[in-house]
């Protein structure tokens, strides 16, 4: 009873305080002060640019605006700090400068507003680079309270729906996402520079394949057709390879109606490209100079740290294969398992659950997910996947059970997905025609036909390495983030009463 009372009062004080602020917005408009009219204000600096060139900029007068974070009034002068996009500089504003009625509006001003300061460069007696105002102007009226300033926003479901409060309140948030929009500049910037060309693949499909997963279904009215949420990017940028586009790529989201946990979201960003006349081998050298090159762009270092585990990036990748990684982690050596029946006798002795579609190389599968995962901390290539579980890539030519296709893990994740793309379309009709079995036998995970793909292939793709990044957890690695929400500006959330996302 008496916490429920506390939490009344303590809900009466919060609007009392919110109505002082509607107050104060409708004194302004009733006074022809309006900020909300205001459209434009001319910034020539911010906050940091102002600090690092101080040498040239003290005693200039310089222009800038951000929200008011904190203020302190002290009879005919005060202090306040504006936090812009680059961070937050003091402005010392005094009544004898900006004038008597300008201060008297100043004091009235709340934490949370928008202002622009014009001002001299100065240093404070304490020695704090500061903004010497001569006019202060209110830009936005806030009519919400921000978190209070010694304790912020930490509630971590609050801080993934209000993003842009979380983005106002814990400067390492806003620093996690500049970094991921550095990250995917590097990448185009290093594609670029290789001779890859950046295309756009449809979202909405009638076919969504490419990969394992379950799709969202959707309908289009106008041609009263059932479409999907694409999955991956990989079909239709195979069909560009076909026409003759010898080295493309796309970033973009793909959507996976799946769960939700530390790794996933159901809808993420990735980057898949395509290269002409070159293998899997040629796909690893790629990955590896370019995770080498983004590290050093975004962290300054080859080195990176997440959680407890530090990964060097600065030494060749190790490359092992799938069946010796099984061997080295869990003792167990497929090569001299004869067929489906001692795999999952196998199984049945290390407890490892399985469905009865499942043959050896799904086995295999299992084994690695179970034993050797976990074990894959520094960057590693594990190579040679079974074929059952790789629908769309190319045999061994020594050994048609496995395929040309490598995974790259670091810190126990897999980060990438990489193949010689099956280009022969006979092969490629019965892979499908396999999947289409899987999917009949309940599996919502197996791909459909795809005919006018099976149709490029007939055309004829010249011999093709592929492969597909996850963004958000490449972001996480290079940003030290605990969960894929943390990198992800509108994380997918629960709905609360309708509203919110």
């Amino acid at each position: 009873m008496a916490q429920n009372q506390e939490n009344n009062n303590t809900q009466q004080d919060v609007n009392q305080l919110l109505q002082v602020r509607y107050d104060k917005l409708r004194e302004l408009q009733e006074s022809g002060r309006d900020p909300f009219v205001i459209t434009k204000y001319n910034v020539t600096h911010h906050s940091t640019d102002i600090k690092d060139n101080y040498g040239e900029l003290e005693g200039q007068e310089v222009s800038l605006a951000g929200r008011m974070m904190f203020k302190r009034v002290m009879g005919k002068a005060s202090f306040c700090n504006i936090q812009d996009l680059k961070g937050r500089i003091q402005a010392y504003v005094a009544r004898d400068n900006i004038g008597e009625d300008s201060y008297k509006d100043f004091k009235k001003y709340d934490v949370g507003d928008i202002l622009g300061i014009r001002g001299t460069v100065f240093t404070t007696k304490t020695g704090e680079i500061s903004i010497h105002a001569a006019e202060v102007t209110l830009l936005s009226k806030s009519l919400q309270i921000l978190p209070e300033k010694f304790h912020g926003l930490t509630d971590t479901d609050t801080r993934y729906r209000q993003r842009y409060v979380d983005l106002i309140m814990n400067e390492e948030v806003k620093d996690t996402f500049v970094k991921r929009s550095k990250v995917i500049s590097t990448i185009r910037r290093y594609l670029d520079g290789q001779g890859f060309m950046e295309v756009e693949t449809p979202m909405l499909v009638s076919n969504a394949g490419g990969a394992a997963a379950r799709p969202f279904e959707t309908h289009f009215n106008a041609l009263d057709e059932d479409l999907k949420l694409r999955i991956s990017l990989e079909l239709y940028l195979k069909r560009l390879i076909v026409g003759g586009m010898e080295r493309v790529y796309e970033i973009g989201r793909v959507f996976r109606n799946e769960g939700l946990d530390t790794r996933h979201n159901p809808e993420f960003t990735l980057m898949e490209l395509y290269q002409a006349y070159t293998d899997y081998h040629g796909m690893m050298d790629l990955t590896e100079n370019l995770y080498r090159y983004v590290a050093k762009e975004v962290t300054g270092a080859e080195i990176l740290t997440y959680g407890e585990h530090t990964m060097d990036l600065s030494k060749p990748f190790e490359r092992i294969t799938m069946v010796d990684a099984v061997k080295k982690y869990a003792g167990v050596d497929f090569n001299e398992v004869a067929d489906t029946a001692a795999a999952k006798k196998l199984a049945d002795e290390h407890h490892i659950e399985y469905e009865d579609r499942h043959e050896k190389g799904d086995i295999l599968s299992l084994f690695f997910e179970e034993y050797v995962e976990e074990h894959l901390i520094q960057p590693t290539f594990v190579t040679d996947h079974p074929i059952e579980i790789s629908p769309l890539t190319k045999k061994k030519p020594e050994d048609p059970n496995y395929v040309e296709r490598f995974e790259f893990f670091m810190n126990g994740w897999e980060m990438a997905n990489a193949y010689s793309e099956l280009n022969d379309p006979i092969d490629q009709r019965a892979r499908f025609e396999a999947q289409e079995k899987l999917l009949a036998a309940g599996d919502d995970e197996a791909n459909h036909t795809d005919e006018d793909f099976l149709n490029a292939l007939s055309i004829g793709m010249p011999p093709t390495g592929g492969i597909g990044f996850g963004i958000d957890r490449m972001v996480m690695m290079m940003t030290n983030s605990p969960a894929i929400r943390d990198v992800l500006l509108f994380p997918t959330m629960k709905t609360l009463g309708g509203k919110d996302q």
